[in-house]
């Protein structure tokens, strides 16, 4: 598609990726594995091409949220190993198996009837065991009262045919914010194996560190890692931002094309419910990507653009296909500019703040009409 006939695009820099993936492998000890989510289509940057990318890299591992993710990347010919870190209905094992799936389990329930499939099958499925440790989402918990029973229940899962379990992992929940519920998680995670090796059951890959504790705790890599955020170029809090080298780079800009720049005289009321009145005569330039494109309304009246080589704010309510913004102090900006809305001048992370959210969000909610250009 010729590049002038797009009304909205994402620029999704492929470079950048490679940057971010180097700059988290340095990081790791040797040995240390490195595992890349690509769920919810690359948090907005394109499976496919995300993986494909990463795959080519070297990433040891990829991790997708569900069984139609892994088969989407499957059916692209990824090769790499792909751990489902959600859930799986049992009824569908045969799918797992003929992809070549890994599976994350939960619950002995599942684990048994996952069991009862792959030998059924005649073959073999690869899995790794969740354990909560303070998360209270998926996985056995595992905290001071519920570790032996726990250990227990992992013990006869890991007594199960049909299954090879390659893995176990936890996940945290406060690694941006609080040292203390994280060191205490880890601890829980770490007494879980503990208790595990002395019934003889260990695992060649135990992971729990994603992109926060990557950043902020060493001592929490394990044998695999598993950053999300921090391969698109996005730090999960500003406290995380103290790694060595030269950072991380985003991956995504987001940008639309001005279609139409009008005077307005003072007085005039612009877009829906007229929530904003114009105190002066305004240029106002609209353009072309709304809330139907993923860009959040909860921004309107108080978002920046980067535009015509300046700011200019968002006027009004932002509609489902198009927004206003104010021009008039950039007299150059005229129909056929590109604008941009999330990208070097316009941190994503500032459009989560103004509405409430978090930076993932925001590029999860790039909308799929919304074409991917890719920078290599």
């Amino acid at each position: 598609m010729d590049k002038l006939r797009r009304r909205a695009w994402a620029e999704i820099d492929l470079k950048a990726l490679e940057h971010n993936y180097h700059t988290l492998r340095v990081m790791l000890p040797q040995g240390c594995r490195l595992l890349a989510p690509v769920k919810a289509d690359a948090y907005g940057h394109g499976a496919i091409p995300v993986a494909r990318k990463l795959e080519a890299l070297g990433a040891d591992y990829l991790a997708v949220a569900s069984l139609d993710e892994g088969i989407e990347l499957r059916r692209a010919e990824v090769k790499a190993p792909i751990l489902i870190l959600g859930h799986t209905d049992p009824v569908w094992a045969g799918e797992l198996l003929e992809h070549d799936l890994t599976q994350g389990v939960f619950d002995e329930e599942t684990a048994r009837a996952l069991s009862r499939a792959a030998v059924r099958e005649g073959r073999t499925l690869t899995v790794h065991m969740k354990a909560d440790t303070g998360m209270s989402r998926l996985g056995l918990l595992c905290d001071e009262r519920g570790l032996e029973a726990a250990a227990e229940t992992m013990a006869r899962m890991y007594a199960l045919p049909g299954l090879r379990w390659e893995g176990i992992f936890t996940h945290f929940s406060h690694a941006d914010g609080s040292e203390e519920y994280t060191m205490l998680q880890f601890t829980r995670f770490l007494d879980l194996l503990t208790v595990l090796e002395g019934k003889g059951i260990t695992f060649k890959i135990r992971h729990c560190a994603a992109s926060a504790a990557v950043l902020n705790y060493p001592c929490t890599y394990l044998d695999m890692v598993r950053p999300g955020i921090a391969f698109y170029g996005h730090y999960p809090d500003p406290s995380c931002q103290g790694l060595d080298g030269s950072g991380l780079t985003p991956l995504m800009t987001l940008k639309a094309r001005v279609a139409s720049v009008k005077s307005l005289p003072a007085g005039t009321a612009v877009s829906y419910g007229r929530t904003r009145v114009l105190e002066r005569e305004s240029r106002l330039a609209v353009l072309t990507i709304g809330y139907g494109d993923g860009l959040p309304r909860a921004c309107s009246d108080r978002l920046r653009v980067w535009v015509g080589g300046g700011y200019a704010t968002v006027v009004g309510r932002i509609c489902m296909d198009l927004c206003m913004v104010d021009v008039t102090d950039l007299p150059g900006v005229k129909p056929g500019d590109e604008a941009e809305l999330y990208g070097p001048h316009v941190p994503v992370e500032d459009a989560a703040e103004l509405a409430g959210t978090i930076q993932y969000e925001l590029l999860c909610n790039v909308s799929k009409r919304i074409p991917r250009i890719y920078l290599d």
